[in-house]
């Protein structure tokens, strides 16, 4: 039963970090990506997804190498500053990817993604 309420604990937990990592993502872009996906802009879809991505493998490792909650959630933060870091650094190409340009999101996503296998291995050390 104890093992049955860590695993609901870290899942529950892990489900409401990636929650408010994408509500707080989505304010900080200056587009709305929901309304866009909606519409079908594959490029908000994509830029969103590599986010996503890039904040939930170190969120993994997170879960897997720290030993409580609160040591997770603090790695969690750490991570969503880092994912935020990313799109800063794209930034300029914001109009692009509400327009619907895919080249620029598929950067976005891929920059994200491998910035966050890269914290996500670091958290191991």
């Amino acid at each position: 039963m104890s093992a049955f309420l860590a695993f609901i604990s870290y899942f529950a937990a892990a489900l409401a970090l990636l929650a408010v990592f994408v509500v707080a993502y989505v304010h900080l872009t200056p587009y709305k990506e929901f309304e866009l996906i909606s519409r079908n802009n594959q490029a908000a879809a994509i830029s969103l997804s590599g986010a996503i991505l890039g904040f939930t493998f170190p969120l993994l490792s997170s879960i897997y190498y720290t030993q409580s909650l609160p040591e997770m959630a603090l790695w969690a933060a750490i991570t969503g500053v880092v994912q935020f870091a990313v799109f800063l650094l794209m930034r300029s190409r914001a109009a692009q990817i509400e327009a619907g340009d895919t080249a620029p999101a598929s950067l976005l996503a891929t920059l994200s993604v491998a910035v966050g296998l890269i914290n996500a291995l670091c958290i191991s050390h």
